[in-house]
């Protein structure tokens, strides 16, 4: 009887020891570290530039580089990386000015500005030529940098992806032209929770650690991160120009019902980039990787077996 009482005892005391780790902004490390952990990815951390930029790794074989949105991290594509390690070396680098990376008030954070960043990131890791995919922002920098070295890419993956005419007609961002504020630039807690609503359609399980500890430091570059998005929108040209010079085999991903950046601009991409094929996500927000990781990697991993050619495919 003393012994089952103790048992019971320690069971409630660790169930309220996680309890109170899932809440306390201070234990996001240790929820990060199990998701890491989980994925199978290692940390690192390359100079480029004047700049820290942190990133994950995990797998082997042919390097398959990931980039993040605004606001984003390398986290945001920690699940997904779940079902690519066993066929790609997975790369996951925060960008300049946002995630752990460092932050100049100075430096220019324009899309050309980061395609260079990413390109001296690959560099200094010796990745050679490589698959390449990003979301909302991370797609319009891996969308130009597929533009800019068209022989230095393997594969493009677009995911819910800036940059291209129209993708900007929503409420959201509508509501940014007219007032200056937006949901994307967070103000407090209960700001980011709002974001987190406008972002996801299926909402993921993140520990509220996480989502404190993402809240703080989303309002801690405020300043930054709204001048960041005036540079984007105002210094970063559209890539209808150039969308022409991609040949990498493009696969376009976007979610139905996101209300950040406009899913009907995805038949301007395909008609823009020869040979893109689009896949529309029923039930789905601008996080398709977050919300659904499994099928996101399933739809790239069949794509690349496809278009891949003969000789390559993967296991």
């Amino acid at each position: 009887m003393a012994t089952t009482a103790i048992v019971l005892l320690v069971a409630i005391a660790l169930g309220c020891g996680l309890l109170v780790a899932a809440l306390d902004p201070r234990a996001a490390g240790f929820w990060m570290a199990i998701e890491r952990r989980l994925s199978a990815l290692r940390a690192g951390t390359v100079s480029v530039g004047g700049f820290e930029m942190p990133f994950l790794a995990a797998g082997k074989g042919e390097a398959l580089v990931l980039i993040h949105g605004f606001g984003g991290d390398k986290d945001n594509f920690t699940r997904v990386a779940r079902h690519l390690g066993a066929h790609f070396h997975v790369v996951i680098p925060d960008l300049p000015g946002f995630g752990d990376a460092s932050r100049d008030p100075a430096a220019s954070y324009d899309i050309a500005s980061q395609v260079t960043r990413v390109r001296a990131f690959v560099d200094a890791l010796g990745l050679g030529r490589i698959h390449l995919g990003g979301n909302s922002m991370g797609g319009f920098i891996a969308a130009q940098y597929a533009a800019t070295y068209p022989d230095d890419v393997r594969s493009l993956w677009l995911v819910d992806a800036a940059g291209f005419e129209g993708a900007f007609e929503t409420d959201v961002i509508r509501r940014y032209a007219t007032t200056g504020e937006t949901v994307l630039l967070v103000r407090s807690r209960q700001g980011f929770d709002e974001l987190m609503s406008k972002v996801m359609h299926r909402h993921a399980w993140v520990p509220p650690a996480v989502l404190h500890a993402l809240a703080d430091r989303g309002i801690r570059d405020r300043p930054l991160h709204d001048r960041i998005f005036q540079e984007i929108g105002a210094g970063s040209p559209t890539l209808e120009p150039i969308a022409a010079a991609i040949r990498a085999p493009t696969l376009i991903v976007w979610g139905r019902n996101d209300q950040i950046l406009n899913p009907g601009v995805a038949a301007h991409m395909q008609a823009s980039i020869a040979g893109s094929e689009v896949m529309l996500l029923a039930e789905t927000g601008h996080l398709p990787m977050v919300e659904r990781p499994r099928q996101v990697a399933a739809a790239y991993l069949e794509f690349i077996a496809r278009r891949a050619g003969p000789g390559r495919a993967i296991h």
